[in-house]
């Protein structure tokens, strides 16, 4: 087992007191957006054990790619770790944004290379070729925005707003609910030579504002949601899309899988976030970031996708297990009750492959066949995949990343 450090990511939305809360750290009034785990070059973590030399791990996988990974994932993803897991609190929303599926980005990133567009460029869409499907874990209240409406939903939800772009909207939905109109509703409101200007947005915002006080919305918290929007992002049309997605409300313990093409954002609260270990992000506003509508679209499902709840899946009296539909990872939740405290590592925490273990509060002691590791609230391993077996002990609870 590796000690892991983490990599702090100072984005503009972040929260400067959460995390450092969470952590039972000081905090120094820059907003702590996510901390990362993983080997991912755009923000790896380096391993901690004396004598390792503080060599990243993405270093450490290529120096022994086998033993680290396994023959399974070493088949399937060649020498690489194929999750990233994060801490993540967004004090603010986040950019209203797509991630690619697997095709998409591995010719756009072969695009851009061959076209001799630095990594480090800020207009770069691509900083890797890999798809991103993510899946959020509740550790706050959370609150979000993804997936489209059905087409008929957000026909009611526009119905009375007098701007002359809101009832085009309308009108076209009513003419074509189906993933064609939803897709052209949303170009009609974010595209560049289409999107309304931003006092237009503003009139839209201030009219949702008057009906939801007034008390005739058809869905209030829709109409909050774009009023919060606005008051971050003011006059930006990407305020106006939330008219068109699905608001979610996460409780502690509760998941949600966003696959690649659905329009999402997240906008507040403190979670723990694992995906393909990708950096692609595909903006179409609400952001100070490079933004690139007509690529983003390229990468859109019009398609109606209520959110997708993961329900985690008791394995064992500790442990609960969040299967996503997808190849690349796999979440795990192990709690042991203070109550419960065991004085040996005598919890198995199932899983094989390449793990790391993300300690999310107490005092739990890690141990395989190989060694033990302390870890409390914030700290990580890396476990290999040949270490075997891995059981816990002390209390707290744990998060696992793995690979199914």
């Amino acid at each position: 087992m590796y000690s892991l450090s983490s990599q702090l990511m100072n984005y503009e939305w972040g929260s400067p007191t959460a995390l450092p809360e969470l952590l039972a750290r000081p905090s120094d009034g820059e907003p702590w957006a996510e901390l990362w785990y993983g080997a991912h070059p755009s923000g790896p973590s380096r391993i901690l054990d004396d004598g390792m030399g503080r060599i990243t791990l993405g270093e450490a996988i290529a120096r022994r790619p086998r033993h680290i990974l396994g023959d399974m994932v070493l088949a399937r993803f060649g020498p690489q770790l194929p999750f990233l897991l994060k801490l993540i609190a967004p004090d603010r929303p986040l950019s209203l944004q797509v991630h690619p599926g697997q095709d998409r980005a591995r010719e756009q990133y072969a695009a851009e290379d061959a076209a001799g567009v630095a990594l480090d460029h800020p207009e770069r869409n691509y900083r890797d070729a890999n798809h991103k499907p993510e899946m959020l874990y509740a550790l706050t209240e959370f609150e979000a925005l993804c997936g489209f409406r059905t087409a008929r939903r957000a026909a009611e939800i526009l119905e009375g707003l007098q701007s002359p772009v809101t009832e085009r909207i309308r009108a076209l939905l009513l003419e074509r609910p189906t993933a064609v109109g939803m897709r052209t509703a949303f170009r009609t409101l974010i595209a560049p030579h289409l999107a309304p200007p931003p006092e237009t947005v503003t009139a839209v915002a201030n009219e949702c504002s008057a009906r939801r006080e007034a008390g005739r919305s058809p869905s209030p918290r829709t109409d909050a949601i774009v009023e919060r929007l606005q008051e971050h992002h003011p006059g930006d049309p990407g305020v106006l899309a939330a008219l068109l997605l699905n608001p979610v409300s996460l409780r502690p313990g509760e998941a949600m899988f966003v696959p690649p093409g659905d329009v999402h954002a997240y906008m507040s609260g403190v979670g723990v976030e694992i995906m393909a270990a990708s950096d692609n992000v595909l903006r179409a506003g609400l952001t100070p970031k490079h933004v690139d509508v007509e690529e983003m679209l390229a990468n859109v499902a019009g398609t109606a996708t209520p959110p997708m709840r993961i329900a985690g899946e008791n394995v064992t009296a500790q442990t609960q297990v969040f299967y996503a539909p997808v190849d690349d990872f796999e979440l795990s939740i192990t709690t042991i009750d203070q109550g419960e405290r065991r004085f040996e590592a005598d919890v198995l925490v199932p899983g094989t492959g390449p793990r790391v273990l993300l300690c999310l509060g107490g005092d739990i002691f890690a141990e395989t066949p190989y060694g033990q590791k302390r870890l409390r609230i914030g700290e990580a391993v890396f476990v290999a995949a040949d270490e075997g077996a891995l059981r816990v002990g002390g209390y707290g609870r744990l998060a696992q990343a793995t690979v199914p």
